[in-house]
């Protein structure tokens, strides 16, 4: 087996027990990584690397996974903060609740667990964290508004916390999937079709719309594939973006066209 430049480092990988997140860790574990996933329950469930329990919404939870970890590995290498949620609806018909879980597992979780891994990193003088944002977190989408905008916030709070930390040599990146074809659609959040809501129809059209792409999404591995080159890069860029050519697409359009033209063009796609 190739040895990779970054062989037997200690990898913890948020949400790994499914989808992008087991992806990324078979596919690392392949290449001679020591890995440690995460669940909110772990028990029971099978892995072909070492899975923990931890829950992104509770501080506790994730001093206690790093820990952990770093009891039996002495050092923590590379984090992926990966776990993340779905959700769907008119923000207008969405609970206030759902909205700040939402916020709680897309963007506060990853926050505070790079808060319990930066000592760590800093007194290693070395690190690597890296953040699964999404494509949707570079434009609103209706109907997911509230997703963008949780993704949004990861993806501008990295930029800034790349800068912070650049000095203690630990590196920070975010890579933004496009539609994989994992269960994030049977999980997420889907705000009720009312049958008296005045979004009953396009909101109807559009979640069918938006499991279908999600079902005929790209193999969650190439995801894998990109966070090994991330690894290997001597100096990661501070965004990637892993999807199919017209979702990378979308973002430079949103850069250089009108405002009402990019609008005009969303709406097309989603027939609204």
């Amino acid at each position: 087996m190739k040895t990779d430049t970054f062989s037997q480092k200690v990898v913890l990988i948020t949400g790994g027990s499914s989808g992008i997140g087991k992806a990324i860790g078979d596919y690392l574990t392949q290449h001679n990584f020591k890995v440690y996933g995460t669940s909110r329950n772990s028990t029971g469930k099978s892995s072909n690397f070492n899975l923990i329990d931890l829950d992104v919404t509770k501080e506790d939870s994730i001093f206690k996974a790093v820990n952990l970890v770093l009891s039996k590995e002495e050092r923590i290498d590379i984090l992926i903060n990966n776990a993340g949620v779905g959700i769907t609806g008119p923000i207008e018909e969405t609970p206030t609740d759902e909205i700040r879980n939402a916020f709680e597992t897309n963007f506060y979780g990853p926050i505070n667990i790079c808060k319990a891994v930066l000592p760590i990193m800093r007194k290693q003088n070395e690190g690597l964290i890296i953040n699964v944002t999404s494509i949707a977190g570079y434009m609103g989408l209706p109907y997911r508004g509230i997703y963008s905008a949780s993704k949004a916030a990861l993806e501008i709070a990295a930029e800034a916390l790349r800068m912070e930390v650049k000095g203690f040599n630990i590196k920070m990146t975010s890579i933004a999937p496009g539609d994989f074809a994992t269960n994030i659609a049977s999980g997420r959040y889907h705000a009720p079709v009312l049958s008296d809501s005045p979004y009953k129809k396009s909101y109807g059209e559009t979640l069918k719309l938006m499991n279908a792409h999600v079902d005929a999404g790209q193999d969650p591995n190439m995801m894998g594939k990109a966070v090994l080159n991330i690894i290997n890069e001597k100096a990661p860029k501070g965004h990637y973006r892993v999807g199919d050519l017209l979702q990378k697409a979308s973002i430079v359009l949103k850069k250089i066209l009108p405002d009402k033209a990019y609008e005009k063009m969303l709406m097309n796609h989603y027939k609204l």
